[in-house]
């Protein structure tokens, strides 16, 4: 009878075991085995992936802010905000290369124009007196793109429906400064109709400088923009121009309706003729100009036009090769707001002394206007980690080729003022996979294997200190609490796809620009942004990587994204800036920079940890990274991405030269923060956390065997002696 009980017993919970895998509710294994599940550090000597010091490798990023608003958020009160929450170094972002926008790093300084009207090319002053304490961004009037993947609400003047604007290249671009033939740094423009239609002709009412030799192309796949790396440019069966006399071009393409919605034009030659500000600037005289492009068809000599021309976003969408960084003080782009000047930010305490990493501008930009910022930056005694150069390239839809050329350039400017600073690129927009770009002659659609490749045979290989890239992983108007089991794997993916592409194994990797995605989300809010800056942060110095910037450091009001209100920052402000409370990030940020490391400029090295913990779905649960510190610690960094249950383990230390495993001894030190003691509640923009943290503190014992618990929903971390 006992027997029979026994075995019911057995039956009914097994049942009940399996209904609650099946549900999600409860790993199956755990509830067999009635165990807490394991975490295993490997503490194998050599069997470390990376070392980084937390004071150079965990930053945060600051960014253009409202217009009026930096003297504020950089006062003293502000700074010493921002700096509890531990972040290291900074990395000074620059916006004005998404919105098509020079950069006037300085206010002060000189125009190229030698009529003294204040206009062309604007170096900044490298020895003016006085603090700069905001910098502005100014619109190019020659400008080809309606639209890009940055912030810009601009236009593009090669279809605003005035022939008295136009579209010009960057000179340079122009073999005049690239020092090679402009077959390899064609000038194009592409039209997007927005669906296929019939087109058979064009018409180009050209500026100076014209092309002399261009070709008329389609595209042959889906997505010309979009996705690039699938399909090729055909050429118009009368598509070729070989004599190219400038004026209106009217252009009858084929005798039939091919349908398309992409049409490229290349241009290779130039008449070098001086556009409308004058001879006095050879740059004036190189490159190419359009005034207006009309697209659609000729039926019986009468040309009909498919494109909308209008001065604003509505235009039918036009792309650039490149732009000339031609223009006039009354661009400045005030509506956009400030940049923090360079004595603002360095003079304030932000940088706890430590070298920043600072941007030139070069996409919309020139060398001498570079080299000038290095100039003044070293003149005042600043630290500079490292300079990048442009930002976000992919995302402009510069073709590697141009921007590498443009990169070289900018090097020899930089290094003829000082030699020794270090240059950082490409600055990829945040992507979780190759960058495609058209097929070269070889077929190659690979962006960063063909930039490589450019500075290698061009003898600047050596020019790339260091790779940066932004990290920007979900989309945000569909973020779903499962997206967070993907961000380990999304981090080792792209770290090795730069490597497979061609990137030197000692030229380091940094992400310098980082959050959950492009655009603010209600998740920014809650518990899922601390899980997943751990996460994040974890993954990549596991993975290799030498420093990571969160983004971004000034505490700024919420605003509603298209996946509901939220702010990049850690911390919910009001209208004024005025800190509110502390958001979900910013406690995830303290346990990285003051808990799982010791807030010093050692040398931390990392051990692979590993965890058995599983839903019903096979997604892992909870993810582990661990240090060994210079106190001699153990830290171990654990995330539970399980909603709803906290979960015991023990924690083993596996050593392959010796015959057993080791545990942690004495007194373990346990910080968790998580959905116990955080809780947001979604009001719009009168949203708000209680409660609001903070993170919990435990001590624990050591030894084999002994269980850990972490709450649900949180960020822990383990550290202590290890036998």
């Amino acid at each position: 009878m006992r027997q029979e009980i026994r075995k019911s017993l057995v039956v009914n919970v097994v049942a009940l075991l399996l209904k609650r895998f099946t549900t999600g509710i409860v790993p199956l294994m755990l509830a067999l085995q009635g165990l807490a599940q394991q975490v295993t550090v490997d503490i194998t000597p050599g069997h470390s992936t990376n070392s980084f010091s937390p004071l150079r490798a965990l930053g945060a990023g600051i960014d253009r802010d409202p217009l009026n608003s930096v003297h504020i958020l950089y006062d003293p009160a502000h700074v010493e905000t921002m700096r509890t929450a531990g972040w290291g170094p900074i990395s000074y972002r620059l916006n004005t290369e998404l919105s098509i926008q020079a950069w006037h790093w300085n206010p002060n300084g000189t125009w190229s124009d030698s009529s003294g009207r204040g206009r062309g090319y604007f170096v900044g002053d490298a020895n003016s007196s006085g603090d700069i304490d905001r910098s502005f961004g100014y619109n190019l009037p020659h400008r080809g793109t309606s639209s890009n993947y940055g912030t810009s609400g601009g236009y593009s003047m090669l279809d605003d429906g005035d022939t008295s604007t136009y579209w010009k290249s960057d000179p340079y671009l122009d073999e005049t400064y690239t020092g090679e033939s402009n077959s390899l740094h064609p000038g194009w423009i592409v039209v997007d109709l927005g669906s296929k239609m019939g087109v058979n002709a064009m018409q180009i009412a050209w500026g100076n400088p014209y092309a002399t030799s261009y070709q008329v192309q389609y595209w042959t796949g889906n997505d010309a923009i979009g996705n690039p790396g699938a399909g090729k440019w055909k050429k118009f069966p009368h598509g070729t121009v070989t004599n190219g006399k400038g004026g209106l071009a009217k252009l009858k393409l084929s005798h039939k309706l091919l349908n398309v919605e992409f049409v490229r034009v290349l241009m290779t030659e130039s008449s070098n003729t001086c556009d409308s500000h004058g001879s006095s600037d050879p740059r004036n005289c190189v490159g190419f100009a359009i005034r207006e492009v009309f697209l659609g068809f000729d039926s019986s000599g009468e040309f009909t036009d498919l494109m909308y021309h209008s001065p604003d976003s509505s235009q039918t969408l036009t792309y650039g090769s490149s732009v000339d960084p031609w223009h006039a003080p009354k661009g400045i782009a005030k509506d956009d707001g400030e940049q923090p000047g360079f004595d603002l930010v360095y003079k304030s305490g932000l940088t706890r002394g430590l070298p920043m990493t600072i941007p030139v501008a070069m996409l919309y930009d020139n060398p001498d206007n570079a080299a000038n910022e290095i100039a003044y930056i070293g003149g005042r005694g600043y630290s500079i980690n490292y300079v990048e150069l442009g930002e976000e390239p992919d995302g402009q839809f510069v073709l590697p080729e141009d921007d590498a050329a443009l990169y070289v350039q900018w090097a020899d400017a930089i290094h003829r003022v000082d030699p020794n600073v270090k240059l950082a690129g490409p600055v990829f927009e945040g992507v979780n996979s190759d960058i495609q770009v058209w097929p070269d002659s070889h077929g190659n659609v690979s962006w960063f294997n063909r930039f490589l490749n450019y500075l290698q045979s061009h003898g600047h290989l050596g020019d790339l200190n260091v790779m940066t890239f932004e990290h920007y992983p979900f989309d945000p108007c569909h973020l779903t609490w499962t997206d967070l089991y993907q961000e380990p794997a999304l981090v080792r993916g792209i770290v090795k796809v730069w490597r497979d592409d061609g990137l030197p194994a000692d030229v380091p990797m940094q992400i310098t620009e980082s959050n959950l995605a492009f655009d603010t989300a209600d998740q920014y809010m809650q518990p899922f942004g601390a899980l997943w800056l751990a996460d994040y942060a974890g993954s990549f110095l596991t993975a290799g990587g030498k420093a990571l910037f969160y983004y971004q450091w000034e505490p700024l009001p919420m605003y509603q994204g298209c996946g509901g209100w939220g702010t990049f920052g850690m911390f919910n402000t009001d209208a004024n800036y005025n800190v509110m409370q502390d958001t979900a990030q910013f406690f995830s940020a303290q346990i990285l920079n003051q808990e799982w490391v010791d807030p010093v400029d050692q040398s931390h090295f990392v051990y692979p940890a590993s965890t058995d913990i599983k839903d019903s779905h096979g997604h892992v649960l909870v993810t582990a990274y661990s240090l060994r510190r210079p106190d001699k610690q153990w830290s171990l960094l654990l995330v539970n991405k399980d909603q709803s249950s906290p979960h015991s383990v023990v924690v083993e230390f596996h050593d392959s030269s010796r015959p057993s495993n080791r545990y942690f001894q004495g007194s373990v030190k346990q910080v968790s923060f998580g959905a116990d003691n955080y809780v947001w509640h979604a009001k719009g923009q009168n949203g708000y956390a209680n409660p609001d943290g903070p993170a919990v503190t435990s001590e624990e014992t050591g030894g084999k065997g002994v269980e850990y618990t972490l709450p649900k929903a949180s960020v822990t971390v383990l550290r202590g002696t290890v036998q």
